[in-house]
């Protein structure tokens, strides 16, 4: 996750007092001052800290593809006592102290569709200012796909594949080729890869590729400087696959807006459907924003309170909780 900017602003000392005793941060920022007294920026809304698989971290903003809005100012406090070391008395001010301001934003997520299916195409960056890219699921032709790489002021470094249907592969093997960007697919869809053109309904035509990278679900990478986690998410395809990003996920055809993936398919199982559908609502918060390979952008929150197909998700979590 970036951080999206860095300023310096003057402040006179606050006293540790001044905070909440109950209050603790568990993370340090050290701004050129020894001992364990650090400034750090406290958000209003988001105040605290959330933990992932490597380190905690504060949490100051929000930004996605459907809500694109500057961060917000903070705040500025004097935590004490970090890391569980004994605090040191707030020497005499004298003069000012300079801090730092942080805000972090998770990594934008650009919506495109294209293709006589309305297939949605991911474009995934750092930040919206980054040059390098990540395409997810390209749908729509190379030259479609570069032309808004390019309006948008970026190239594509790597490709995502969810699974391979051939609506969302329409345009894969050319953008591989014109942009040398190595292609990441579910290994156990190599077949629709290589032959798009054997499970293609009638006029529909796409160039077959072996992809670089074969995925299994479980891998972790990071591309263009955003963080991909690799969920194996099979029911509409035998393979398929979701990338969660941090706070997203994009999930193919698994779950949409008000409905969910077929599973009237070739190799769809709507009890391995449900199983997979089960995984995401338990392993991923209410809030996350999920990228569908159709339709608008929902949360899992949402789908889980009023999405049909999450019935029997839904009478589970009461039967558990009751």
């Amino acid at each position: 996750m970036p951080l999206a900017r860095c300023e310096r602003h003057e402040r006179a000392d606050v006293s540790a007092d001044d905070l909440p005793a109950a209050r603790d941060l568990r993370l340090a920022l050290d701004d050129h001052h020894p001992g364990p007294l650090a400034h750090l920026v406290v958000a209003h809304l988001l105040a605290g800290v959330e933990a992932d698989s490597d380190r905690a971290r504060p949490v100051v903003g929000h930004q996605d593809d459907r809500v694109d809005r500057a961060t917000r100012g903070v705040d500025l406090g004097e935590i004490p006592g970090l890391h569980g070391v004994k605090p040191i008395a707030p020497r005499a001010a004298a003069g000012r102290r300079r801090v730092r301001t942080l805000a972090i934003v998770p990594p934008v997520v650009d919506q495109l569709t294209f293709g006589p299916y309305a297939t949605n195409c991911y474009v995934v960056r750092a930040e919206r200012s980054a040059p390098e890219a990540v395409v997810v699921d390209p749908s729509g032709t190379a030259t479609e796909i570069r032309l808004r790489l390019a309006s948008l002021g970026t190239r594509c470094v790597a490709i995502l594949v969810t699974h391979g249907h051939i609506d969302h592969v329409l345009g894969l093997a050319d953008l591989a080729e014109g942009t040398g960007a190595p292609v990441h697919a579910p290994a156990a869809e190599l077949t629709l890869f290589e032959s798009p053109g054997a499970f293609a309904p009638p006029g529909l035509t796409a160039r077959p590729w072996t992809p670089e990278i074969l995925l299994d679900g479980g891998e972790s990478f990071e591309l263009a400087g955003v963080r991909f986690d690799v969920v194996p998410v099979p029911g509409h395809s035998p393979g398929h696959v979701a990338y969660a990003v941090d706070g997203a996920l994009l999930s193919g055809d698994v779950l949409f807006a008000g409905s969910v993936g077929r599973t009237d398919l070739p190799g769809a199982d709507w009890d391995t459907l449900l199983t997979s559908l089960r995984l995401l609502v338990d392993r991923f918060p209410g809030e996350t924003v999920v990228h569908p390979g159709h339709g608008p952008s929902t949360t899992l929150g949402q789908e889980l309170d009023r999405n049909p197909f999450l019935a029997d998700l839904r009478r589970e979590r009461e039967e558990a909780s009751g």
